[in-house]
């Protein structure tokens, strides 16, 4: 997966059981949220960063969607823990992981954003470390330095 390319399309269930679709969310851009695991220290962290933000992440046309490995139960479990707003996908074969290249060597999900584009092409992809996240201010800060042209 790299910048410029198409995303592919998937079908997975949100926390509640609710099918999402990709290609029939690009009303706006699409912030995929690829993280290793629900309830832990430094996903809680990230996870409520971006709720907390979603407001911010909506002026700039965005949704946050996470994604893991993790069943829809552990899933709903998280979200009502932390009040957690953001859709979290269950991506319990790894396949969406897999064609999105978020899995490590271990086969665990790697912590790794990608912003798809409302013309369903990757406009940035911004891996990090697995005890690290990236916050919310400093994806808005490289998004906005994206070229707007690239954005549309």
């Amino acid at each position: 997966m790299k910048v410029g390319e198409t995303a592919p399309n998937f079908i997975l269930k949100d926390e509640k059981g609710n099918e999402f679709e990709l290609y029939k969310n690009l009303d706006r851009k699409i912030l995929l949220v690829f993280y290793p695991k629900d309830d832990t220290p430094v996903c809680s962290s990230q996870l409520s960063d971006y709720d907390y933000n979603l407001d911010e992440f909506s002026k700039h046309g965005i949704k946050v969607i996470g994604i893991n490995a993790d069943t829809i139960q552990s899933h709903d479990d998280f979200c009502n823990k932390l009040k957690i707003k953001i859709p979290l996908l269950a991506d319990e074969k790894k396949y969406v992981s897999k064609q999105y290249n978020a899995l490590n060597l271990f086969g665990l999900n790697k912590r790794i954003l990608i912003l798809i584009g409302t013309n369903k092409i990757v406009l940035w992809i911004a891996p990090s470390l697995p005890v690290r996240f990236i916050n919310t201010g400093e994806i808005l800060s490289r998004i906005s330095s994206i070229n707007s042209e690239e954005m549309t």
